[in-house]
């Protein structure tokens, strides 16, 4: 550790070296390695534009280096003046006529602008000069993917993964294709394959287990991610996926374990401290489930799962005036999300503010239309107020949208009801009924009164021995 803080110090003082100098023009003459060490530190920084000013030096001191010209034609692409950085690759090219990098670099420039054809003419020439065909194999799949041309896509990962094995973006976009094409079950005995070849490849059992995850077999996907956690018991990846696993299959505590291991591994992250949050949410551990959406509001403010988090949490222990500042933080960072929305609705409602409420499931309604539950949440309002007419137009429009939602037939008959429509009532209740005759006990919770749940239960029972 004390050798990583020493480096650190010598980084931060050859930076600040740097700009000084740069600053007053009056600049010595660098290594090649520590100008490298300056310009890759800017990249990793996000600065590109430093990271041109420092690549420009260095091509003044190193005129002839091809290396740092496709370093600037990174840096330019990452700044997206993309001509710019065709003309310093053929000047490198110039130098250099077979330089596989350059040919790279050119293909990934064309890709980066949807030219997809002349990144992979360029990769391809490429191929033949070049030490690392995987990652050639794997940027030529790549293009064909962002063409939709999956099975080529599928076609060159494949070669990509037969060179290396262990290339981990290519066997994730390979699955990603297979998922798409519809061939994820086909693709198991290919996984396999590379399995028997070599059993410690921890990659192969990682993907495997995204394979069966992503088909569902939840079981087999924790045994596959079990395996590759045995041969590298530092691979955070496969500990969080097995996490994801555990959830899918509602085992929290064991999720838990497995988040807690990714934490151990990798450090604080944003993204595994609301996994643990939500399982502890399942749990209704709802104080600890605040706590680790907290930690990762405080890693980043921009985590709006974080806020929705917390939002939901209190909302969940009915602290509703708490919540909907936290529901409001998540949707100024995602004004799209209609969970969001959804929830900002009901905690309004809560408080009382219904004006608010009803916008907010409109909202909700404009961004998931077929979300059945929106729109018995929404005409609830409405009922509630004893506004029942405005209740059932929200009903009837839902019904004539989603025809095969027995909910909403048995809520339709709910508000007919309200109403002193007893004949449409009867005529919706059977419909329902026929759908999903066991939601109606959603309709005998939906009215408390004891004397009209007899009625309804003897309507009910009526149909049932009508329809044995």
């Amino acid at each position: 550790m004390g050798e990583n803080f020493k480096r650190k110090d010598e980084l931060s003082s050859l930076i600040k070296t740097f700009e000084k100098q740069l600053k007053s023009h009056d600049l010595e003459f660098y290594q090649l390695e520590l100008l490298e060490e300056i310009i890759g530190h800017y990249m990793e920084i996000g600065k590109n534009n430093m990271a041109l000013k420092a690549c420009i030096v260095a091509i003044s001191q190193y005129p002839y280096s091809t290396n740092l010209m496709v370093e600037q034609a990174q840096i330019l692409s990452n700044l997206e003046r993309y001509e710019e950085g065709m003309d310093t690759l053929d000047k490198a090219m110039s130098l250099q006529p077979n330089d596989p990098e350059i040919f790279t670099m050119k293909g990934n420039l064309y890709l980066v602008q949807g030219m997809q054809k002349e990144a992979i003419e360029n990769f391809e020439k490429a191929l033949p000069l070049s030490e690392d065909p995987a990652d050639l194999y794997y940027q030529i799949g790549l293009a064909h993917q962002t063409s939709f041309k999956y099975n080529e896509a599928i076609k060159f990962y494949k070669k990509a993964i037969e060179e290396n094995i262990n290339h981990e973006n290519a066997l994730y976009e390979l699955a990603y294709c297979l998922d798409i094409t519809e061939q994820l079950e086909h693709s198991i005995s290919y996984y396999k394959k590379f399995i028997d070849q070599d059993p410690y490849s921890h990659y192969a059992w990682y993907n495997l287990g995204i394979v069966y995850n992503k088909l569902e077999k939840f079981e087999e996907a924790i045994h596959a991610y079990e395996y590759a956690t045995i041969i590298d018991e530092n691979f955070a990846s496969a500990y969080f996926n097995l996490g994801n696993s555990y959830m899918s299959l509602e085992k929290y505590t064991q999720a838990i374990d497995a988040y807690q291991k990714t934490l151990k591994i990798e450090g604080a992250s944003a993204e595994t401290y609301c996994s643990l949050a939500e399982c502890y949410e399942q749990l209704e551990h709802y104080d600890l489930a605040i706590k680790y959406y907290q930690k990762a509001i405080k890693i980043d403010s921009f985590c709006d799962e974080g806020w929705y988090g917390v939002g939901k949490c209190l909302a969940m222990q009915t602290k509703w005036y708490e919540a909907i500042h936290f529901l409001n933080r998540a949707l100024k960072l995602d004004c799209e999300n209609p969970h969001y929305w959804k929830k900002v609705a009901e905690t309004e409602f809560h408080v009382g503010n219904l004006v608010s409420s009803i916008d907010a499931y409109e909202e909700a309604n404009l961004l998931a239309p077929d979300d059945s539950d929106i729109l018995l949440d929404w005409s609830y309002v409405y009922y509630e107020q004893k506004e029942y007419e405005k209740a059932l137009e929200i009903m009837e429009q839902a019904l004539s949208d989603m025809p095969d939602v027995a909910e909403l037939y048995y809520r339709t008959s709910a508000y007919l009801l309200a109403l002193g429509k007893y004949k449409e009532a009867y005529n919706q209740l059977e419909n329902a009924l026929v759908l999903d005759y066991d939601k109606h006990v959603d309709l005998l919770e939906f009215f408390p009164k004891l004397e009209t749940q007899k009625v309804l239960f003897k309507i009910i029972d009526q149909f049932r021995k009508n329809n044995k």
